[in-house]
């Protein structure tokens, strides 16, 4: 099988996703979820999942789709459309499944995939996440990572938008 094909894959529609985590979750497998829109994937992203893939044996990212992004950060975004930043998240040896989700929040693929650990970054106070009471009621845990200071996707897309970063 090719990379692309292996990588590919790892991209699971929404319906096979309850099902696989039900199979890992029987094997005796920690579940870790987190989510995001992964606009334009950068170094805080990637030490962001590593940190995530840590906490468990399978790191399931659920991602928000092209509809559900323009819906929540404006009709500029996403950037980069689903199928590309499926593939990007995906080719990570540390990610093993990316989820794409419609909803403005991933709570009901959380229902679904019932994750034994739920991940979101610092700027998050645990009993804010998404998924939260979810987790919690099935004896799971939420966890807060540090964010790498410097790096976000509106941060870079403000700097391209500066004079000087054209190569046009």
């Amino acid at each position: 099988m090719d990379h692309i094909s292996r990588v590919g894959r790892k991209i699971l529609a929404r319906g096979e996703a309850g099902n696989l985590a039900r199979t890992l979750s029987q094997e005796g497998k920690t579940l870790v979820f987190t989510n995001g829109c992964f606009d334009i994937l950068h170094y805080g992203h990637v030490k962001y999942l590593a940190r995530a893939a840590a906490l468990g044996d399978v790191l399931i990212i659920g991602l928000n789709t092209d509809h559900s992004v323009k819906r929540l950060k404006g009709e500029s975004r996403p950037v980069n459309p689903e199928e590309a930043r499926a593939m990007l998240l995906a080719s990570m040896e540390f990610v093993d499944h990316v989820v794409p989700f419609d909803e403005d929040t991933p709570y009901a693929l959380i229902r679904e995939i019932q994750p034994h650990v739920l991940v979101k970054g610092k700027d998050y106070k645990e009993e804010e996440v998404v998924g939260y009471d979810l987790v919690k009621a099935t004896g799971g845990t939420v966890k807060t990572i540090e964010l790498e200071e410097g790096f976000s996707t509106s941060s870079i897309i403000e700097k391209l938008k500066k004079p000087g970063n054209s190569k046009g």
